[in-house]
């Protein structure tokens, strides 16, 4: 079972920066961040396979937000530069091991996200 804590959310005005993170109890295979705004269902923002070069960035994000990990921490980053007004949503950390791994089984589309640890969320809150 794997617990995670995540911090880092606020509020910045469009074109600002935040920095999210995310500690893992245990070391993951798969870890990432996903968010959810009021009215949408949940959007996969980026995933990696954990303490490799495997990452999935979602096409609303690529080029603005950019992960970091510490193997040694169990701790993931999501530095989140040029926010829009669009990025305003609950980011939810999450993780989780599958039993065998594949290319993509760390994608945002995976099944095995259906069954991940989930940390508390944090607000992020992009003004004009």
């Amino acid at each position: 079972q794997v617990q995670l804590v995540e911090s880092g959310g606020g509020s910045v005005q469009a074109g600002g920066s935040l920095r999210l993170s995310c500690a893992a109890s245990t070391y993951p295979s798969c870890m990432g961040w996903f968010r959810q705004a009021p009215g949408k269902g949940r959007e996969g923002v980026a995933t990696i396979y954990f303490g490799t070069r495997w990452t999935y960035y979602a096409g609303s994000v690529q080029g603005r937000f950019t992960m970091t990990q510490d193997n040694a921490k169990n701790t993931l980053y999501l530095q989140m530069n040029s926010l829009k007004v669009e990025d305003t949503a609950v980011y939810y950390c999450a993780a989780v091991r599958p039993p065998s791994m594949t290319s993509n089984s760390c994608a945002p589309t995976s099944p095995w996200w259906d069954s991940a640890y989930w940390g508390q969320g944090t607000q992020v809150t992009v003004s004009s």
